[in-house]
């Protein structure tokens, strides 16, 4: 992370605002905490409090679902809870999980490490070594973080002597990326002093790591250049199929993959953008652009096999597994032992295929998944002797509580049985979901999910928030969410004509997202960039072209890429908005390269310091798109101190230049820790969504007094 006090040789003089990139600073911070007493003295004169305690019973309730991963014969889980704010990490069986009432073992209280370290750890996850000779799974790296940014700590834990192993592999919190390279090693990529990471802040090299060996004595294994992304090794532990595999992640859309093979790296000879996949003695691969192999030309986004061997030798004789249309694409792939399962999108609602490879890849529905829902399913564990061709299907809305299913593939194919159902936390009864279509600046029809009450009176009076991301191909699905449901859908006013209302719920599912592929998020990267944004207001235009709401009502949120989305709604749109939540977002796209991870980002945006793509970028640099005597609707900008991906510093800087140009209505809120998610627990959590809903509801429904 670059810091400075002040000016610097590459920034423009007009950044009176760069001494705020000084996180940890004194004056920094008093300038931080000043603007949170002034949001937390407003939110304290309406229902924030209330809202947070409602909040947090949904994200407390002990009668969620506790999802669980296999391993064994065990079945883990990681819990939070009142009780336990760090949360538990745990285990059960089978049959005590399947009954409905888990026996569950302790193996780590995170509450109890923090107080007796005095550190606030936050669960990162746990790496297990996969045992030898069948035997049971006992070794595990906990990844723990101390204030729940991406920098963490790698600790060797013991699940039979429920404990860290005592002089154990311990790699020290920094942005890591750790495996296991056998009962005795590790493949670690860390941070081992000068020119070890990238411009990115990731690991530049991979080093094995003997057991009793120092951290600097680590021999080197693999390494990128220091422009690139990232450089991580990992071991394939499947029994029979035993093998290390190299990846040089050169941006986010492309890379480069190896084997090792009598000892030295043998590159995979696919196009950068294609991404690799290996399983057993299969090769999976999903091109992000057409590909032109022997002749052939497959699509961008379809999913194609080889057998590895003949791949390596030469062969490129391709099988496809999947081949996309205009409304269908490929989310997610995943492999019991014998079976691949496809989780496709058709119109941003799901469905899924089983493909069977002994039968010449032939493919066919899983099951009917119902309209307007998201469901998922992935192995259980695909090693498993008598388990190996079970799957989980998750299924979820915008109005249906998730459900956990388990089923079986093959000869002995059973189920879906349902294991566990999520309890309902707001009434539904009165609300319906609908799919609509706005036509985007170009003649793009853009899709968009409205949840709303069965109600709905279409005079442009409802209280309405749009949500969207619309980047790095991420898919936004409907999901159901007690937090969205206590938040926002449940809330009632009553306007000047007497009439109730109640809250509409929007997401946006626009270009720079993954909803029809890679060429849907193709279609809004650098240049393009403003398609995402035409997109968004497309869906905001059509909300009040339908009167669905209107200006003065509707309101939008974003976080991280999203913020930025928001953020241009701010400084492009204004006039389409009533209210603004802005949260841990990018917004000083000319510095963006030099703060936190955004080096890693370039592929998505474009590189500020070529001047070509300079001129493209400032026009979706919200820092930069400010303007004195601009009619902004009321702005709340939020973010996170230990935040070290995005970073809190373009908040900051958002927040003070809009100050200093006379705008009287934004507000800027900074929690402590919490990491890029901006909460390291349940409560954080609560009071991140508390704090975003209580200041758009208020400011779309006239509650907001200051600055009016």
């Amino acid at each position: 992370m670059k810091t400075a006090t002040g000016p610097a040789a590459d920034q423009p003089a007009e950044d009176e605002f760069l001494w705020l990139e000084d996180i940890h600073g004194d004056r920094q911070l008093d300038w931080v905490r000043s603007r949170n007493e002034r949001t937390e003295q407003l939110l304290s004169r309406t229902g924030f409090e209330q809202t947070e305690q409602r909040l947090l019973e949904v994200l407390d309730a002990s009668d969620r679902i506790p999802m669980v991963a296999k391993r064994g014969d065990w079945y883990y889980n990681f819990w939070r809870d009142g009780e336990h704010p760090r949360g538990l990490w745990r285990r059960t069986d089978w049959d005590s999980y399947r009954a409905g009432n888990p026996q569950w073992q302790l193996l780590l209280d995170v509450d109890e490490l923090s107080r007796s370290e005095g550190t606030e750890w936050v669960w990162g996850g746990a790496r297990f070594l996969h045992p030898a000779d069948g035997g049971p799974y006992r070794r595990a790296l906990v990844v723990l973080s101390p204030d729940g940014g991406d920098a963490s700590r790698y600790r060797e834990f013991d699940v039979e002597d429920l404990g860290f192993v005592p002089g154990g592999f311990d790699i020290p919190t920094a942005k890591s990326q750790v495996s296991w390279a056998g009962p005795d090693a590790l493949h670690v990529g860390t941070d081992f002093g000068p020119g070890s990471m990238t411009t990115s802040s990731y690991p530049r090299t991979a080093r094995l790591l003997r057991r009793g060996q120092a951290l600097d004595a680590a021999e080197l294994e693999f390494e990128v250049p220091a422009d690139h992304m990232m450089a991580y090794v990992a071991r394939d532990q499947t029994p029979g199929f035993e093998r290390d595999l190299a990846v040089d992640i050169i941006d986010f859309y492309r890379s480069r993959s190896y084997l090792r093979r009598d000892g030295d790296w043998t590159r995979i000879e696919v196009p950068e953008d294609v991404t690799v996949d290996l399983h057993r003695q299969w090769l999976v691969m999903r091109p992000r652009t057409d590909w032109e192999a022997n002749g052939t030309v497959y699509p961008a986004g379809s999913l194609l096999a080889a057998d590895l061997d003949a791949f390596l030798a030469g062969d490129r004789n391709l099988q496809v597994l999947f081949r996309p249309d205009p409304e269908t694409s490929l989310q997610s792939w995943s492999w019991t032992r014998d079976f691949l399962l496809l989780n496709l999108l058709r119109n941003v609602s799901s469905e899924i295929l089983v493909v069977d490879p002994a039968d010449g890849w032939r493919a066919r529905p899983l099951e009917a998944c119902p309209p307007l829902h998201s469901v998922d399913a992935y192995a259980v564990d695909d090693e498993d002797e008598a388990a190996g061709n079970d799957y989980w299907l998750v299924s979820t809305g915008f109005l249906t509580p998730s459900t956990l299913s388990r089923g079986t593939l093959g000869a002995d194919a059973a189920g879906p049985e349902t294991i566990r159902t999520s309890p309902a936390y707001f009434d539904t009864a009165d609300y319906t979901v609908e799919q609509h279509f706005a036509d985007s600046a170009d003649g793009t029809r853009v899709p968009y999910f409205q949840v709303a009450p069965r109600s709905l009176v279409l005079d442009g009076g409802n209280p309405t928030l749009l949500n969207g991301y619309g980047g790095f191909e991420a898919s936004l699905t409907p999901a159901y969410s007690g937090v969205v449901g206590r938040g926002w859908l449940e809330r009632r006013t009553t306007g000047p004509d007497g009439v109730e209302r109640r809250g509409v719920y929007v997401l946006a599912n626009i270009r720079g997202g993954g909803e029809y592929g890679p060429d849907w998020h193709r279609a809004a990267l650098q240049a393009n960039r403003h398609r995402a944004y035409e997109d968004f207001a497309a869906v905001a235009e059509d909300l009040i072209r339908r009167k669905v709401t209107s200006r003065e009502h509707l309101g939008c949120t974003g976080r991280s890429n999203g913020g930025l989305l928001v953020g241009n709604m701010l400084t492009t749109y204004p006039h389409l908005f009533g209210a603004v939540s802005c949260g841990v977002p990018l917004l000083d796209m000319r510095r963006y390269t030099k703060l936190s991870a955004g080096y890693s980002w370039i592929a998505e945006y474009g590189d500020p310091d070529d001047p070509e793509q300079w001129e493209f970028i400032r026009t979706f640099s919200p820092y930069h798109l400010v303007k004195p005597g601009t009619d902004y609707p009321p702005t709340l900008i939020w973010t996170a101190t230990s935040d070290d991906r995005v970073g809190p510093v373009q908040a900051r800087k958002m927040a003070a230049r809009m100050e200093a140009l006379g705008v009287d209505r934004v507000w800027f809120h900074e929690a402590l820790e919490g990491g890029h998610a901006g909460a390291a627990d349940n409560r954080q959590a609560a009071r991140m969504h508390a704090m975003s809903y209580e200041f758009l509801w208020e400011a779309l429904t006239g509650g907001l007094a200051e600055g009016r």
